[in-house]
């Protein structure tokens, strides 16, 4: 098998070929970040699972749901940061 930077692919495809994997990273970073958040939220909210949530269960899912997105944000974004920094240096 040949490489992406072979002669068997031209430059527009394997262009094409790395933009879809960089989307099938990014949806599949969004699946694991709502899985977590969900588990995580439910386990801290949610002492008896029953057919519906109480209004308090509903406010600390949707309180403990905006924390761990600004966290992910924030983490997401030293992160980038960090790596803009590192190809700067080269």
């Amino acid at each position: 098998m040949e490489s992406l930077s072979g002669s068997s692919i031209s430059s527009s495809q394997r262009d094409e070929l790395m933009e879809t994997v960089k989307q099938q990273i990014a949806v599949a970073n969004a699946q694991e970040l709502l899985t977590k958040m969900t588990e995580k939220c439910f386990k801290k909210c949610v002492s008896k699972p029953g057919s519906s949530l109480d209004s308090s269960e509903q406010k600390c899912v949707l309180m403990c749901m905006d924390r761990y997105m600004d966290s992910w944000n924030l983490v997401s974004k030293a992160y980038g940061d960090r790596i803009q920094r590192e190809r700067n240096r080269n």
